[in-house]
């Protein structure tokens, strides 16, 4: 671990015109699209089409927009392997059915694959899910560090003493 404060990094930047270049290159970068660690293709392709039909897109972004699957995608590589069998054998029951929800909704899969999309959709970014804040921004979820009362919160009259 290096003994360097931020005033030695920042003078050593400055110092260096080809590391400031390299820093502004990859600030202009575009973050590379998540990958799957788990699913195939065609499993997350079934996947997100039975979690749009959970949270759809219509007037507002959907599960499909939110990139719901990498989180589920996630779940399953991480915390929920123990989900992999459900997911194996309630997938090949959803196909049978047409990837229709519908015809799924009164299984242990469903209940499933719903707790997981809604998590997907709220959760924080770094999960997977929840692309550009969509879920938040959905609900009216500020993402700050800490709270803030909205301006003139305390000027109003049941808050003045």
């Amino acid at each position: 671990m290096s003994n360097h404060s931020r005033r030695d990094l920042l003078f050593l930047l400055a110092l260096s015109p080809e590391a400031l270049d390299a820093l502004q290159q990859h600030a202009h970068t575009p973050l590379a699209a998540p990958k799957l660690q788990y699913l195939d293709p065609q499993t997350a392709a079934d996947l997100e089409t039975l979690a749009a039909q959970i949270i759809p897109s219509d007037d507002t972004p959907g599960a499909k927009e939110a990139g719901v699957i990498f989180f589920i995608d996630r779940a399953l590589a991480t915390f929920d392997q123990d989900k992999r069998p459900l997911y194996r054998d309630g997938l090949i029951a959803a196909r049978a059915a047409g990837l229709s929800v519908a015809k799924i909704e009164h299984t242990e899969f469903f209940e499933t694959l719903r707790r997981h999309t809604i998590m997907g959709f709220l959760a924080s970014p770094a999960w997977g899910g929840n692309r550009d804040q969509i879920g938040w921004k959905l609900i009216g979820l500020d993402d700050a560090g800490a709270f803030q009362p909205p301006f003139g919160y305390y000027d109003m009259p049941e808050h003045m003493a």
